[in-house]
């Protein structure tokens, strides 16, 4: 099994006691990361981080508006001064909206775009000075099936589109800073299941897993497992890549 061993990495929106988020901070807590639990939520923060230090893990809590550009840098500055360095940043903070287009305000495609790409932006720039110094870096961010297929789970289009501009953008920037030791990935997900998923109604929830050739939700672990892999030195061939984690829902 591969280990990172000593690998700092930020996990954007992990701040979540049931989201994505932790799970990925948990699953790479196991293999010997030291986290950092970025999110708006302080007491989530430090329930994680919690979580993680009764287990035997490394983690530091930091408030993170991914949205704004100080309170970004400030986190930059907080984990290089705690940890020395940044190896790993996983994008996962995002947010969605059930709304048809002709419901859509500029203001609801202006918010989804902000946290979801760029907030994205913000954080992914901020981490490439210090991954280009020491010649090695792993970005893994959170893309979705909605974004690839156009909607059909959750959102509206205006979140589809943001996450279909996190893949463009993430293939770029692979482009760019490939000869620099930094892996840039994405993973798409289904439907997974989490709080969200659980609130919808019997029959709307029936629909979807009726579309899932595999017959059920994903779980949060098979998401973060992807991701610790993609954070390894042993995905470093791997790059501009987007991974479906889907059950079948979805196929290129």
């Amino acid at each position: 099994m591969f280990r990172l061993d000593n690998q700092v990495a930020i996990i954007t929106g992990s701040g979540s006691p049931k989201g994505i988020g932790r799970e990925i901070a948990l699953t790479l807590a196991k293999q010997g990361a030291k986290l950092v639990i970025a999110d708006l939520n302080k007491e989530g923060i430090d329930a994680v981080v919690s979580e993680i230090k009764s287990l035997g893990g490394t983690a530091i809590g930091v408030e993170l508006d991914v949205t704004n550009k100080v309170s970004v840098d400030n986190m930059i500055t907080n984990v290089i001064n705690h940890y020395g360095k940044i190896d790993i940043l996983i994008n996962n903070a995002g947010i969605s909206q059930k709304v048809t287009v002709e419901d859509m305000t500029l203001s609801d495609m202006q918010k989804i775009f902000t946290v979801n790409k760029f907030g994205l932006f913000l954080t992914t720039q901020a981490v490439l000075k210090p991954m280009k110094k020491q010649n090695y870096g792993r970005i893994v961010s959170l893309s979705s099936v909605s974004g690839k297929r156009g909607g059909g789970v959750f959102g509206g289009a205006h979140y589809s589109a943001s996450k279909a501009a996190v893949l463009g953008f993430s293939k770029n920037l692979a482009r760019e800073v490939a000869e620099h030791g930094i892996t840039v990935n994405c993973v798409a997900p289904g439907l997974v299941n989490t709080d969200i998923w659980k609130s919808l109604p019997e029959d709307e929830a029936q629909k979807v897993i009726d579309a899932i050739p595999s017959g059920r939700p994903g779980e949060t672990k098979e998401i973060a497992a992807t991701i610790a892999f993609l954070s390894s030195s042993e995905a470093s061939y791997i790059t501009g890549e987007d991974i479906d984690i889907n059950g079948g829902s979805h196929m290129d």
